[in-house]
């Protein structure tokens, strides 16, 4: 089991048009059942996918021997520059906040999903994940008393699992990012107050905890070193709640980072912000509604059944048929117009029966197998956008969300120049790219953002009292709201939710859950 320490967390934000951003968790919520727990008992897991092997270089260790460099990571895609007049592959992201296992065993299976169809992932591990209960004293957060976290923190048997499924998703090309650690958000110390320097401090105990692990847990010192050196593994993020990406971000790129997924835009071609690839969720189709929503399992939850995350089990399979609907809606406007990167993010989960992990499960088996299709991870997708011209990028920015070139791809991009770039040693390359357009459209730095919604906010904060705090609320103040628990509890991890909107139908714009 994953830890100790059961969270609640709600984000509110009223506005003229009241919109809910992203929900954040960790791991595991609460419900048992459905199709998350069918489809656990023949999951490709930990014991069906064992780890592969590791590579076969020598294996330096580092620090006290959590990590370790282990030579160039395999099974990655290659990177090429595309030639004249060819049509952009069609990229699809599917992401985690806060990964850890669980009881719900969902980061093992997905890894499976993801082996099953060729697909690559980011995980985004809360570092506190790595941090036993008894030790949380040595996390000192920005504005807050040393120990305290709005998801927890986790025990040994929970670190263990973690591990196990970190270690197996990396040599199988995954991408470990961060979703930081405490996970608070709102008014009252959350992270869109923190100022760059509080930023550093984040930053840098979220890569204490991964590289520390054997030392603060010494009943795992047995146990394997993570294969990678993480502050070069680390290269971006998602903050909780999607607060405080500015802050962040101008820590970050002086640390490594090339990428952030912290905003809200539309389905258009990503540019850098800062230096760094600005990759925000997406506002995409809620079918049936007239409105779009965040590309997110929390924002489609929270736009049918609000905050209770178990609602009525007679709707769970149409809620679950209505997120994988929007979501291959949002891919088809893409493979068949800009095919601007389609980005996903989620929670190990079982809210409303699991009906969303069996809605990202089908989702993922319809577009990764089609022609012309990469699912990567926001690091390979980050190595292929520096390898492209300018020229081109820049034209690709130009379409918005469903607009394929009215002359076709080959005179669109047939003037761009394209040098071949050598594809690093070890590496397997990607399916050839046809791929799907995406219909995205090019959110101006601000426009992103539905009406109503939140300065970036991924929404609801894992609290670190007994029930979430409303934004602006002193955390541990009675807000009530949906679980965000902390890894280990079968009750959901802090979603990490954005500012609660009212009925999502009455948001033209797309109230984003």
């Amino acid at each position: 089991m994953m830890a100790a320490t059961k969270r609640i967390a709600l984000g509110v934000m009223s506005t003229a048009l009241v919109a809910v951003l992203a929900g954040c968790s960790g791991t595991g919520s609460g419900g048992s059942g459905g199709a998350g727990a069918d489809a656990e008992k023949g999951a490709h897991g930990a014991k069906e996918n064992p780890p592969g092997a590791a590579p076969k270089n020598a294996v330096k260790l580092i620090g006290d021997g959590s990590t370790a460099f282990t030579g160039v990571q395999p099974k990655t895609p290659a990177v090429e520059r595309l030639a004249p007049g060819e049509k952009p592959p069609q990229f699809v992201v599917f992401s985690w906040d806060g990964a850890g296992e669980d009881s719900q065993k969902l980061f093992s299976h997905f890894r499976g999903v993801a082996k099953k169809y060729n697909a690559k992932m980011t995980y985004f591990l809360s570092g506190v994940y790595l941090l036993p209960e008894e030790k949380k004293d040595l996390y000192n957060p920005p504005q807050h008393a040393p120990g305290r976290s709005d998801i927890g923190f986790n025990d040994t048997e929970g670190i263990r699992d973690t591990l196990a499924e970190v270690r197996a998703a990396w040599l199988e090309g995954n991408e470990i990012g961060t979703h930081f650690n405490g996970h608070f958000c709102g008014a009252d110390g959350g992270v869109g107050t923190w100022s760059v320097d509080e930023w550093k401090s984040e930053i840098s105990q979220a890569k204490a905890f991964v590289k520390s692990w054997k030392t603060n847990t010494p009943e795992l010192k047995g146990e394997a070193p993570l294969p990678f050196d993480y502050d070069k593994e680390l290269v971006g993020a998602r903050t909780p709640c999607l607060e405080g990406q500015k802050n962040m971000v101008a820590a970050a790129r002086n640390m490594g980072f090339r990428y952030d997924s912290s905003g809200v835009g539309n389905q258009v071609w990503p540019k850098k912000k800062d230096g760094v690839w600005d990759i925000p969720l997406q506002l995409v189709p809620m079918p049936g509604r007239a409105f779009e929503t965040l590309s997110m399992d929390y924002n489609f939850m929270v736009n049918q059944s609000g905050t209770a995350t178990q609602g009525d089990p007679s709707q769970h399979e149409y809620w679950g048929n209505q997120m994988r609907d929007g979501l291959l809606q949002a891919f088809d406007r893409s493979y068949s117009g800009n095919r601007a990167p389609l980005i996903i993010g989620n929670h190990f989960e079982s809210w409303n029966g699991g009906t969303y992990m069996r809605a990202i499960e089908e989702t993922i088996a319809k577009v990764c197998t089609k022609e012309g299709v990469r699912c990567v991870s926001f690091r390979q997708l980050a190595d292929w956008l520096d390898a492209q011209d300018p020229k081109t990028l820049a034209k690709l920015t130009t379409l918005g969300v469903g607009e394929a070139p009215r002359t076709g791809w080959s005179s669109y991009l047939g003037t761009q120049q394209a040098a071949a770039k050598p594809a690093d040693k070890g590496t397997e390359k990607a399916p050839a790219g046809d791929a799907g357009k995406a219909r995205d459209q090019a959110p101006a730095e601000g426009a992103a953002k539905a009406p109503g919604q939140a300065p970036g906010g991924d929404a609801g904060k894992a609290l670190n009292g007994d029930a979430g705090d409303a934004p602006g609320q002193n955390p541990g103040d009675d807000a009530g709201g949906v679980p965000d628990q902390a890894p280990g509890n079968d009750a959901g991890d802090a979603p990490d939710r954005a500012p609660d909107q009212g009925d999502a139908g009455s948001d033209p714009a797309g109230a984003t859950g």
